[in-house]
């Protein structure tokens, strides 16, 4: 058991002096805790920023209790809640959700046997901590998706408005023997592929062109059958989630064969894969996405509550109306629970007639389920 305790990064007889007797054994106790704990996230390959975030909140909860990690009861945890969701500047529930789920961790580290920092309190100072942290003083999930509420699905008649005006925008640079169009041309097919494949704004931003193949299943999009997403957004502290997109809009395969094999060599970009190169070499940055978007948007007089984000929740909307199986769309765009996917979905009156229509006549025979 020693033997399999030297091996577990963040273990208490690693993380402290061995043979020295602390001159300030509380305050070096909980020094020696948070590194230790830091090493433990580090060996699970978790974000530097993330250690270091989780970290500094607590040492925050340290201070607001006055006391040591092997003293604190759950009391604690309603305490500084309480203050934290009052005051000149009252946390929001997902942020007073972060902050107790980083102590609780922090808890489940202290006390879980194979690091042995409960028994080492127990030793020093004649008791241990626990988890203080329960099901009963902690904020829940409110919903399986905290994004913001604003976002919603394009409707079919504002999408194809959009796409018209990013069209419209190429052309008219063209005719005026603008250099511009290219760019606009770029910026044009980005969205497009945004919305056809699902993406995310940097998902979509850090494309290469290599991350395109084929589809044995669907040889009739060629080359762009498939597209290998490699920076989906991350569980917390983790790597990019990596995803696999299959090709459902023949004309966006189209569009993207054109951009590639046609246009995007007019940016020069040589061996650098990017598939949206800029005049400077580089890749258009997520910042840009915004700016152009908001600024077509507002040209063309769409509500601002509109933004790139909206273009993947059409995506999902327009899918389930177009009768593609709920969980195939919880996996092309990467949900791992399908009620995130439920809540990007803003079907349309008339599909939800469309479906009733259908039940009724299902349930009732043709004649619509008219009854005396």
């Amino acid at each position: 058991m020693a033997q399999d305790r030297l091996e577990i990064a963040g273990a208490a007889h690693l993380a402290l002096p061995v043979g020295v007797r602390l001159l300030h054994p509380e305050e070096q106790m909980v020094e020696a805790m948070l590194a230790g704990w830091a090493t433990q996230q580090q060996s699970r390959l978790l974000a530097a920023s993330t250690i270091e975030q989780r970290l500094g909140i607590v040492r925050r909860f340290v201070g607001f209790t006055g006391t040591y990690p092997w003293t604190w009861a759950a009391v604690d945890v309603e305490e500084w809640s309480a203050g934290l969701r009052s005051g000149t500047r009252p946390r929001s529930h997902a942020t007073l959700r972060g902050y107790q789920n980083a102590v609780a961790l922090f808890c489940d580290y202290l006390i879980d046997p194979r690091y042995g920092w409960a028994a080492e309190c127990q030793t020093r100072f004649g008791t241990h901590p626990v988890q203080i942290c329960h099901e009963w003083n902690t904020a829940s999930h409110t919903s399986g998706y905290e994004g913001r509420a604003g976002n919603r699905p394009f409707t079919r008649a504002e999408l194809q408005a959009f796409f018209d005006h990013a069209d419209a925008q190429v052309a008219r640079a063209r005719s005026l023997g603008r250099k511009g169009w290219l760019a606009a041309y770029r910026d044009a097919t980005l969205f497009k592929v945004t919305y056809a494949w699902g993406l995310r704004r940097r998902e979509v931003a850090m494309l290469d062109v290599t991350d395109f193949g084929r589809n044995a299943a669907a040889p009739e999009f060629g080359a762009y059958g498939t597209l290998a997403v490699r920076y989906g957004k991350a569980v917390k502290g983790g790597p990019p989630r990596r995803r696999n997109v299959l090709t459902v809009m023949g004309w966006a395969a189209e569009v993207v064969a054109e951009w590639v094999e046609q246009v995007r060599g007019c940016y020069g970009p040589g061996n650098q894969p990017m598939l949206w190169p800029t005049e400077r070499g580089g890749r258009v940055a997520t910042d840009y996405v915004d700016q152009r978007f908001a600024a077509w948007r507002r040209q063309l007089g769409l509500p601002e509550e509109l933004r790139p984000h909206c273009l993947r929740h059409a995506y999902v909307t327009h899918l389930v109306e177009d009768g593609f199986d709920p969980f195939f769309v919880q996996q092309q765009v990467g949900h791992t629970w399908g009620s995130t996917t439920a809540l990007y979905t803003g079907v349309s009156s008339d599909y939800k007639n469309r479906t009733l229509r259908r039940a009724l006549e299902r349930a009732y025979g043709g004649d619509g389920g008219s009854r005396q």
